[in-house]
């Protein structure tokens, strides 16, 4: 499996990264299946958004609305680690669902890396990483 998104999503992201660093930014991804088709970019209302992240819920309602209305479906998420790699950590597996949402996850250096939340990841036992498939 892999997690279709553009270019110029991408660049999107990482843009939204570095104006939020050092804190940690984030952001929703829309599409169908595993094909982004839009980013949601949200404020980061973690208690430490240094080293966690939390997606306002006033965005993610209206994401979750938009959708319900006929609009693209959330189908992830992505976040970063300003100081990290694209990983996911423990916070991370401790907020994951587990019921195949995509992260995409963007380290310190602009690296980024998607993963697919899972019942029994091999990772953290909830992520399995799944292919970055960036499109022109």
């Amino acid at each position: 499996m892999s997690l279709a998104i553009s270019t110029t999503l991408l660049d999107q992201i990482r843009a939204h990264a570095r104006a939020a660093a050092p804190q940690e930014c984030c952001g929703l991804l829309l599409g169908t299946g595993s094909d982004v088709h839009a980013i949601v970019p949200a404020r980061n209302v973690a208690d430490a958004p240094l080293h966690r992240f939390e997606i306002d819920p006033i965005v993610l309602l209206r994401a979750h609305r938009a959708a319900r209305e006929g609009g693209p479906a959330i189908i992830g998420h992505y976040h970063s680690h300003p100081g990290g790699a694209p990983f996911p950590s423990l916070v991370d597996a401790a907020m994951a669902e587990g019921q195949g949402e995509f992260w995409l996850i963007m380290g310190g250096e602009g690296a980024m890396k998607a993963w697919r939340a899972l019942p029994s990841g091999s990772v953290h036992g909830c992520f399995e990483p799944v292919e970055l498939n960036p499109l022109p």
